[in-house]
């Protein structure tokens, strides 16, 4: 079996830690890093919040059963990383206010800078199942197809990235769009006058001057591992 450099697992382990300390997880929820072609390293199985500097990952391979100890839903790690070849990075995450929208079968639309990145706007995923079977898994990831993300209803939402960082910092950026759009729904301004023009989606998609960096320093303030 393929192993991992100490400097993954620990990139890991602030990743899973950061997803805790932003409130997009809770006793549920995980995230990976590819490794290469063919293998991957999931986090340690047990609450982000809760993973320690000792708490190594798990190599698991994009084909393949999952190994031993590792959650079912990683799955849909295995499936992304198997049709995705631009995908670094993937969260699963599970954010309250994405959670309010999937359950009326929403996703947050480009109304503001954070929402602009998902634009036209996330996929949705219309089964509250767990999916814990290739079949399902599967079936999501084609769903999701080149976008970064996709909302599962009653179930959280899963983010990708070229890498961690980007992973992260789109988990964030998610959840704030969905906070903005249920706020628009409770004042009933979620109109199309509040969405972004196509031009001004497109400005604001900007990732230069360390956008995603910059939120993972936020979110990743403090960890025992980077002090």
């Amino acid at each position: 079996m393929r192993s991992a450099p100490h400097e993954h697992h620990r990139e890991l382990r602030i990743a899973a830690r950061a997803l805790a300390r932003g409130h997009l997880v809770h006793a549920y929820g995980h995230c990976s890093l590819r490794l290469d072609a063919d293998h991957f390293l999931v986090c340690a199985a047990k609450p982000m919040g809760t993973i320690t500097p000792d708490d190594d990952g798990t190599v698991v391979p994009v084909s393949g059963a999952l190994p031993e100890g590792v959650l079912g839903e990683v799955r849909i790690h295995q499936q992304i990383y198997a049709r995705r070849p631009d995908v670094g990075a993937v969260c699963r995450i599970m954010p309250p206010q994405i959670g309010v929208l999937a359950l009326l079968k929403r996703t947050p639309k480009p109304r503001h800078g954070f929402g602009a990145y998902f634009a036209p706007g996330p996929a949705l995923w219309d089964d509250p199942r767990l999916l814990r079977d290739d079949v399902a898994a599967a079936r999501l990831a084609d769903t999701l197809d080149a976008g970064n993300a996709i909302v599962m209803r009653a179930n959280g939402a899963v983010v990708v990235g070229e890498s961690l960082v980007e992973a992260v910092a789109l988990s964030w950026f998610l959840e704030e769009a969905a906070r903005v759009e249920v706020s628009l729904m409770q004042m009933g301004e979620d109109g199309d006058h509040t969405l972004l023009t196509a031009d001004e989606t497109a400005a604001r998609q900007v990732v230069a001057g360390r956008v995603y960096e910059r939120m993972w320093d936020h979110l990743s303030f403090g960890d025992p591992e980077t002090i």
